[in-house]
């Protein structure tokens, strides 16, 4: 793996569930978790991927994806969990991975992103 230093270097991956699609929740968990492997183990990596909403969960204790997520970021992709989802799950003692960030930062990386990827 060559790191977020591809083609994608301004790319964002907005990921504002920790499900993926819309359908039973067992199987949207299941394919997210397919997600966050495969994306683990690509050649082009975006530069940041930002967890919103029930996003943030797979940044946390408890979530099935959290060694994808440190392989990711040893791969040099940033990985930043909204502080506001965070407080509102509950969650801010779980966070496993990544930073805390807000919503001015958010809106940065989506508005100086060449490319931003949401799922």
């Amino acid at each position: 793996m060559t790191g977020a230093t591809n083609n994608s270097d301004t790319a964002v991956l907005f990921i504002t569930s920790d499900k993926l699609g819309e359908g039973a929740d067992e199987l949207s968990h299941l394919l997210m978790g397919k997600f966050i492997y495969s994306l683990a183990n690509v050649d082009d990596l975006p530069q940041t991927i930002l967890f919103m909403n029930s996003g943030v969960k797979l940044c946390t204790e408890g979530s099935e994806v959290i060694d994808d997520l440190k392989s990711l970021q040893k791969n040099g992709v940033e990985l930043l969990a909204c502080g506001t989802c965070l407080d509102y799950y509950q969650l801010n003692d779980s966070l496993k991975i990544g930073e805390v960030t807000n919503m001015y930062d958010v809106v940065e990386h989506l508005t100086e992103s060449a490319k931003v990827i949401t799922v």
